[in-house]
Formats: structure tokens, C-alpha cells, sequence
């Protein structure tokens, strides 16, 4: 047996020794039968034998039984194809910036903008104030990219230069030498019910009336005033002290006297101490215009005594400023109050510069179907001429038409002219600045640059708005999870369905009989992570006291019989997330009533349901004023036996219609409200009557009307509310 054994283990030997030296003659049958020999000789004695030759003995046999290397296929001789081995797929590079917009990822990624949505899902993003044209942050970008299965890398920076400021500048101070007198620019301002559009229309009376022959010009906002004497004066009609406040914020000082007018009778209201209050921080020099003296009840000195509380001390009372009694009514001592004007523009010494660069402020701009943008400006320095270049915040001209306040073809336009300006490219806003430049070339190139800051200011803010409301939805978001922090989605959705009001076991007429407004959903989502972003989304609903937002159902799937069954309890509606229904759940929804609403984004989910709880609010009652008109006196008609009262008044805009409604205001108090019984034009009654117009109307209910009150005719109309629910992206 030992001598057996000892052959057997020199044949073995000798095989392994074969292959390893790779000896070609051996083949693979005849190692296979010498292996199974020995074994079986070796089998009684040695039981952990084994006939598995090792690794590397059966690689070694291949090799040589086939007489090939490693990658020749059997039969080629070394001449046939490598095989290569399986590469790793590589993943997309996309080319990255700081500071990309939604449009110009989806770009470089090569998706669509929805795509980019989806993916920042679930990050600190804000969504709701995502737009395509939104900047991302850095974090974003990266997160987008890798949720996507791709790869970044920072696309090459370019050597970038430094944008030349091509801003405009004002001419710096003119020489003293070439300055020549100029026209007061002058505001008038007051209490709304002080008379001072009534003075403005009488000061263009008694200048008609002075002179046929049209000394007086009126603009949009402004017109001239020429004096016997021969002195002119630019009256500003700015409506309202906001207008004048905005000027003067803008640094466009135009107005160089106000003219505060305050009622005799009334005394110094808010917006008179309001007026005084932009005249004093403009530090711009005013005159006293104590209106309605032709009143009884006029008290000129108790009006110059609560000026002097509010720091306007009149001549009377050992200060400088002047003040006028007038009656803008019957136009009493209005030439007075243009005389002291000039008196105080002597004193000022107003000049300005005919030469050089024009400058100037627009007053009021509009579009007329034959000039296009036309602009009414105040020429503030240099001579305004046709082909003049202008530029006006972001908007330019080449001046093709100049027209006075009664649209008569100008050639110039010096210094304190009011002028209508035709030529603009694009309406400039009221307030802006006018400069005017040496070409078109270069107003163009300012208008660039403007514009370029005005982007980049915007981008800027947008920016930093995007963070403010990411730190601000993390850290609400944080402090709301604190309690729950420790326990899975599951369990906080069960501990948050035991603090809600809402019942399943509540019968849909249950809810109905308590009168209170509710939408049942279904929610289904493709995987568990989808259903938990949606449902932290309706976590954030706090808007109970509109509409209860109930869930019945959420779970991952398809939509189901079991979800069709829900809703048709509830007259709930399923809501889908990435998930399908088969046709014959669509047909039975259709059949029962349920809605089911499928959505890929789930932004596009949530924007679906804010909809649907718009549209089960009811709707609020929306006031529209249609007219107004002024009551001029009062009298009383017989009607039959008994004496009707009646108001005569004047539109003042729009048109009265009897048939809508009306209400009576005195000062800020709502006197009455209710319909009219008549509506009379002269002695015909009539069903309207609109702007300028004259009428008698008397009122469903006996209600002392006065002169000065006004009646507003408006309407009612159905608007539509809003759920007050915002999800926080």
C-alpha cells in the first residue's frame, strides 16, 4: 500500500510539473484520467482527499489543453477579437456657474425646467419663491445635479472685465456770468376741500378775462400765468402732497414757492400740516393763501394763529411769510396773490442757464395715437430745440416735436418753461430726471447701463430674499419638529390625526348640517419618501377658520377600489402623486362622481389644490364707484301734496346711474346709503348722467344734504376670495 502511494504521488508530481511548465503534449483527458486514478488509490487512506485540482492547476489545464493564452478564442490561434471587459457607465458631466437660474440649469443639464423642480424637493429650498428666471445658490446647484445621477464640474472661468460706468452725470454749476432772470416754478397745495383746484381755475379766468388773446397757457400739471406787468409765473398742479413728495425725494427741485392754501372757515387740517411739513424739509420759501374770506364764517386770524403753532408765522404776526385773502370763488384778490409771488421771486433771485445741456424733470407722461410716449416736462436748464437727445431714467428721446400747454408748436423752451416733449422710444416715469447727451449712440449707451444696474440690483435682491426665506423655513420648520423629532413620519402623522378635529366615523351629512366648510382627500404617492414630503406639506395648513383640510386616507400605491370607496363616504377627492389608475377606476370614478387628480410635480399638486379650495369659498361683495358728483345747493319740489327735497348737483367724474346704488359723504362720514327716487337733467328725467353735467336727484330717505357734499354712485360686484394658506415654497 505504502509503495502504491508513493507512485501515485510521483505521478501527481510529475502532472503538476507537466503543468506548470506548460508541456503541450499533455492534454486535458489525460490529466483528467490521471487525477482520477490517484484519487482513487488515495481514497481509503487519505478520506480529505479531494480531486479539485486548485485555481491556478485548472486555469494552467485550460491553457494548455486548448493551446491558446488568455483571450484567443478556440479555433483562431491568437488571431481572433479581444474580448474587452464591461466598462463603468459614465455619468453626465454638466458645467456649472455660481449663482444659475432655474432656466439656465435645465439648460446646461439638458432637461426641462419641471425636472428641476422635482429634484430640489425636500431640500432647504424655498419653492414657492422658485421661479425659471430665480437664482440658485450653490448648494442648490450641486444638489440638483447629483440627485439627477450626474457629475459636476465649474465651467471655465473667462477673464471678465469690469463694466465701464456709462452713466450720465449733471454739468457742474454754471458760471454766475451767463445766468439770466427765469420764471417762479410755483405749487400749490392745501387741504383737499380748501378750494385749490377752484383757485387754479380762477387764476385761469382772470387771466382769460384779462387778455383774449391767450396770455395764459395750460399743460397736463402745468401752465403759464403772464401778468399785466409782463412777469410769468409756472404753476405745478400736482395732485395731492405724495406726488410733491416723490419730486422731492427724486432731487429734482422743480418747485422753487408753494402756494398753501387753507379755507378761512375750516382752518389748518392734516394735510395742510402735512403740506408744511414737505415745504419745511425742502426748505422751499411759502405763501399763505387764506381762502373763502367772502364767508361769513371766515376767520382769517385764527388761521394765521394755528399756522404760527405749526411754525408758519405771518407778516401780521412779525414774520416773513406773506399771506393773501382771497375768495377762489368769486376770484377776489387773486392778482394780489400772483403780485406777491413775483414780489417773493425778486427776492429769491431766480436765474437760470439758457446755454449749455438741457435738464430738466418730467411732470406727467402719457401716449397719444398720433406723437406716441409724449412727456410734460419743466425745463430747469439750457434751451429745449427739436433733435435734441434726451435720456429719462431708462427711457430716451430725439426730439421731433415741441408743443406749449395749448398744443401749439414750440421752437425752444428755455429755463422754468412748462413743455410737451414728442419723440420718446419709451414712456419715462413722472419725476424722472431729463438730461440731454451728445448722440444717440451715447443715450443709448446710458440706457444700457441703466438698465444693467437695475438688473443687477434685482438679481441682488432676489438673491438675498431666496436666503432670507430659506433660513427662515428651516428654522420654522426645525422649531415645529423639535417635539417630534424622536418618532418615525408614521408615528407623527398618527400623534397629529389625534389632535385634529375631524373624525372618520363623521358622516358626510354631519358635516354638512354644521355648516362648516371641509374637503376630504386621498392622498397616494409612488414610494414612501414622496408620501411623506406631501404629507409634511399639508402639515403646514393653517387656515382651518376657511375650510378644513381633511386627510381620510394616505398610503403608497396605485389608486385603489378601497380609495374610490373613501372618497365616495366622504365626497372627498383623490390626490395622486407619480402613481397611475387603471381604466376601469377612472370609468367607476367618472360614474360616481370622484375626482381623481394625477400630478408628477408636486408643486403642480399643491398649486391644484389651493384651486380647488378657492372655489369653495364663497365669494366677497366688491365695491366699483361709477361717479361722482358734487352738491351745489338745495331746494324743495311739490310733489303732489307733500314737499320732496332735492339735491342740485354736478358730475364731477364718471356718471350717476339711477339704478345703482348711492351714498352720501360729508367730509370722511357716511351719512347715507340706499337708492334715489328721482333723477332729473333740467325737467326731463333721465336714467344717467355723466361728467360736467348738472341734474336734481332726491334720496330714498329724508337726509339733510349741503353744499360741498358728495354723492358716489357705485356697484356691488361678486369677487372671488383666497385661501389664506401658504405652503411655504
Amino acid at each position: 500500500m505504502i509503495e502504491t502511494a508513493m507512485i501515485t504521488v510521483r505521478a501527481l508530481h510529475r502532472a503538476e510539473r507537466a503543468l506548470r511548465s506548460r508541456v503541450a503534449g499533455v492534454g486535458l483527458s489525460q490529466c483528467r484520467a490521471l487525477t482520477t486514478h490517484c484519487a482513487g488509490l488515495l481514497a481509503p487512506s487519505h478520506p480529505n482527499w479531494t480531486s479539485t485540482p486548485p485555481p491556478h492547476i485548472r486555469l494552467h489545464t485550460r491553457l494548455l489543453a486548448t493551446k491558446r493564452g488568455p483571450g484567443k478564442p478556440q479555433g483562431q490561434k491568437g488571431h481572433g477579437k479581444t474580448t474587452t471587459p464591461k466598462q463603468k457607465e459614465q455619468k453626465q458631466e454638466v458645467e456649472i456657474m455660481r449663482c444659475m437660474t432655474v432656466t439656465e440649469l435645465a439648460q446646461a443639464m439638458k432637461k426641462d425646467v419641471d425636472h428641476v423642480y422635482q429634484v430640489l424637493l425636500n431640500t432647504s429650498m424655498e419653492q414657492e419663491a422658485v421661479e425659471p428666471g430665480s437664482l440658485l445658490t450653490e448648494e442648490a446647484i450641486k444638489e440638483a445635479v447629483k440627485r439627477s445621477g450626474m457629475k459636476f464640474k465649474w465651467a471655465q472661468q473667462k477673464e471678465t472685465r469690469v463694466r465701464e460706468n456709462k452713466e450720465v452725470e449733471r454739468q457742474p454749476p454754471p458760471d454766475p456770468a451767463v445766468l439770466v432772470p427765469r420764471p417762479p416754478v410755483v405749487t400749490i397745495m392745501g387741504h383737499v376741500d380748501h378750494g385749490k383746484t377752484t383757485l387754479l381755475d380762477s387764476l385761469r379766468k382772470t387771466q382769460v378775462a384779462a387778455s383774449e388773446a391767450g396770455g395764459i397757457t395750460q399743460h397736463i400739471g402745468a401752465f403759464l400765468v403772464e401778468l399785466p406787468s409782463g412777469e410769468k409765473i409756472t404753476f405745478l398742479d400736482t395732485p395731492g402732497h405724495a406726488a410733491f413728495s416723490a419730486m422731492r425725494a427724486r432731487g429734482a427741485h422743480v418747485t422753487d414757492i408753494i402756494v398753501l392754501v387753507v379755507a378761512a372757515d375750516d382752518g389748518v387740517m392734516k394735510q395742510t400740516v402735512e403740506s408744511i411739513q414737505h415745504a419745511q424739509r425742502a426748505n422751499v420759501p411759502v405763501i399763505v393763501a387764506v381762502n373763502k374770506c367772502d364767508r361769513r364764517e371766515a376767520e382769517p386770524e385764527r388761521v394765521k394763529r394755528e399756522l404760527l403753532a405749526q411754525g408758519v408765522v405771518c407778516e401780521e404776526l412779525g414774520g416773513d411769510v406773506q399771506a393773501v385773502h382771497v375768495s377762489a370763488l368769486k376770484g377776489e384778490k387773486l392778482m394780489e396773490l400772483a403780485e406777491a409771488t413775483v414780489a417773493l421771486a425778486e427776492l429769491l433771485e431766480l436765474k437760470g442757464d439758457p446755454r449749455g445741456l438741457v435738464e430738466g424733470t418730467v411732470i406727467e407722461s402719457h401716449t397719444d395715437k398720433g406723437k406716441g410716449p409724449v412727456t410734460s416736462a419743466i425745463v430747469q436748464r439750457g434751451t429745449l430745440q427739436r433733435g435734441c437727445v434726451l435720456v429719462a431714467g431708462t427711457a430716451w428721446a430725439k426730439v421731433r416735436f415741441l408743443s406749449d400747454e395749448n398744443g401749439q408748436p414750440m421752437q425752444e423752451a428755455g429755463p422754468s418753461t412748462a413743455v410737451a416733449i414728442a419723440g420718446w422710444k419709451e414712456l419715462p416715469s413722472a419725476g424722472e430726471e431729463i438730461l440731454e447727451v451728445e448722440s444717440e449712440q451715447r443715450a443709448r449707451e446710458v440706457v444700457e447701463w441703466r438698465a444693467f444696474v437695475m438688473e443687477q440690483e434685482k438679481q441682488e435682491a432676489a438673491l438675498q430674499e431666496i436666503q432670507a426665506k430659506q433660513r427662515e423655513h428651516l428654522d420654522s420648520y426645525r422649531k415645529e419638529r423639535e417635539e417630534l423629532a424622536h418618532l418615525t413620519w408614521r408615528q407623527k402623522r398618527k400623534h397629529i390625526y389625534k389632535m385634529q378635529k375631524y373624525s372618520a366615523a363623521i358622516r358626510p351629512s354631519e358635516r354638512v348640517e354644521s355648516g362648516e366648510l371641509s374637503l376630504p382627500l386621498i392622498i397616494k404617492g409612488d414610494v414612501d419618501g414622496s408620501l411623506e414630503a406631501i404629507m409634511d406639506i399639508l402639515e403646514t395648513y393653517d387656515a382651518d377658520e376657511q375650510c378644513q383640510l381633511d386627510v381620510v386616507h394616505c398610503g403608497v400605491g396605485d389608486v385603489s377600489e378601497s380609495d374610490l370607496g373613501l372618497a365616495e363616504t366622504f365626497s372627498g377627492t383623490v390626490y395622486g402623486f407619480n402613481v397611475s389608475a387603471s381604466r376601469p377606476i377612472l370609468q367607476r370614478a367618472a360614474r360616481s362622481g370622484v375626482s381623481i387628480r394625477l400630478h408628477s410635480v408636486i408643486y403642480k399638486l399643491v398649486d391644484e389644490l389651493k384651486d380647488q379650495l378657492n372655489s369653495l369659498l364663497p365669494p366677497t361683495l366688491e365695491e366699483n364707484v361709477l361717479g361722482q358728483a358734487s352738491v351745489l345747493t338745495t331746494f324743495q319740489v311739490k310733489e303732489g301734496k307733500r314737499k320732496v327735497d332735492v339735491a342740485g348737483c354736478r358730475v364731477l367724474s364718471g356718471q350717476l346711474n339711477r339704478k345703482m346704488k348711492f351714498r352720501l359723504v360729508r367730509g370722511r362720514d357716511v351719512l347715507w346709503e340706499g337708492s334715489l327716487t328721482t333723477l332729473k337733467h333740467h325737467k326731463d328725467v333721465v336714467p344717467t348722467v355723466t361728467t360736467g353735467m348738472e341734474c336734481g336727484l332726491s334720496l330714498d330717505q329724508e337726509v339733510e344734504c349741503r353744499p360741498g357734499d358728495v354723492i358716489v354712485c357705485y356697484e356691488e360686484a361678486e369677487k372671488k376670495r383666497q385661501i389664506a394658506w401658504n405652503p411655504g415654497f
